[in-house]
C-alpha cells in the first residue's frame, strides 16, 4: 500500500499558475508522498497531451516518485451509436496517455446527468450502454497492462447501490471500483455502509473529508448534495466523514491499492495537504496498516 497525492489537490497553485503539472510530482515528493495521481493532462490536442505526458514522466522519474494512477473525464452514454463509439475511442486514447505515464490504474467517469427522453431518463436505462462501453475500455486497458476503474462520482453514479450495479454489469476481471470515501456524502449516503458494501470491489481509493450540514449554507466552497444537504471539502481528519473507520473497512477487506489524498478544501493547499498527510499516517499507525 502506498500513500499518493492527487495532483488535483494542488488546483489552487495550478489555477494561479504558481505551479505546472510538471511541478506536481516534485512537490508531492517534497511533501513526503510515495506516489502521485494525475488528472486529465493539459494540452489542446492528443499529440500535445502525449508529449506533455512524456515530460511529466521524466519529471517524476527525476524526482524519484511513482505516477500511480491517471483519472479522466468521460460520459459513456450518448444518444446515438456513433456518438458512443467516438467517446469510447476518446477514452482509449486517454488510456494510451496513461501508458506513457507508466501508471497501473486508470479511472474514467461514466455519466454526469440524466436526460428527458429515451434511455437517458434513468441510470438503469443507461446502464447496459455504459457497462458495454466500460467493458470494452477495460479490455483495452488489459492489453496495456493497466487496470481500469470507475469512481463514485458526479451525483448520478455516486451511491454504492448504483456502483455495485455497474460493477456487476461490467463483469470484467480487469475492472474494479475507485472508492472515494468522501463522495458518498454527495449522494447523502453513510460512508461506512457504502464502503463496506463496495470494499471487495475496490482497486483504488480516494481519501478525503467533508463538512456536512443539513441546512443551506451559502458560503464559498459549500455545494448542494443530491438530497439537498450542503457539504464543503475540508482537511482530512477535520470533517464529518468517519475516515478512520472507512480505512479499517478497506483494510479488513484486504485492500492493497494506493490511498490517494484528494484535497478540496478552501484552506491554503500546501498546509492543508501537509496536515491531511499527518492525519492519514496517524490513522494508519493506529490501525497497524503499513
Amino acid at each position: 500500500m502506498k500513500i499518493s497525492l492527487s495532483a488535483y489537490s494542488l488546483s489552487q497553485k495550478l489555477n494561479r499558475r504558481e505551479m505546472t503539472q510538471l511541478d506536481c510530482a516534485i512537490k508531492a515528493k517534497e511533501l513526503g508522498f510515495d506516489a502521485i495521481e494525475y488528472t486529465d493532462i493539459f494540452g489542446r490536442t492528443y499529440e500535445d497531451q502525449v508529449a506533455y505526458a512524456k515530460r511529466i514522466k521524466e519529471a517524476a522519474d527525476g524526482a524519484g516518485i511513482e505516477i500511480g494512477s491517471y483519472v479522466v473525464s468521460a460520459c459513456l452514454y450518448k444518444d446515438t451509436a456513433e456518438e458512443r463509439r467516438a467517446e469510447i475511442e476518446t477514452v482509449k486514447k486517454k488510456l494510451d496517455i496513461a501508458s506513457v505515464l507508466g501508471v497501473k490504474i486508470f479511472r474514467h467517469d461514466v455519466l454526469y446527468a440524466t436526460g428527458k427522453v429515451g434511455e437517458s431518463r434513468s441510470f438503469g436505462l443507461m446502464l447496459p450502454y455504459i457497462a458495454e462501453a466500460t467493458r470494452e475500455i477495460s479490455e483495452y486497458g488489459k492489453s496495456l497492462g493497466i487496470t481500469t476503474c470507475t469512481e463514485n462520482h458526479s451525483f448520478i453514479a455516486q451511491d454504492s447501490y448504483r456502483m455495485e450495479q455497474l460493477f456487476n454489469a461490467v463483469n470484467h476481471d480487469n475492472y474494479g471500483l475507485l472508492i472515494d470515501i468522501g463522495n458518498f456524502v454527495c449522494a447523502d449516503e453513510n460512508p461506512l455502509q457504502a464502503v463496506s458494501r463496495l470494499a471487495s470491489c475496490a482497486v483504488h481509493a480516494h481519501i478525503k473529508d467533508f463538512i456536512i450540514r443539513d441546512h443551506p449554507i451559502h458560503e464559498f466552497g459549500y455545494f448542494e448534495t443530491r438530497g439537498c444537504n450542503y457539504v464543503c471539502g475540508t482537511i482530512l481528519g477535520e470533517g464529518d466523514v468517519p475516515v478512520k473507520k472507512c480505512l479499517a473497512i478497506l483494510k479488513r477487506a484486504g485492500y492493497e491499492g494506493d490511498l490517494v489524498i484528494e484535497y478540496e478544501a478552501n484552506h491554503e493547499c500546501i498546509d492543508g495537504i501537509t496536515r491531511a498527510l499527518a492525519n492519514l499516517k496517524s490513522y494508519l499507525a493506529e490501525l497497524d496498516w503499513n
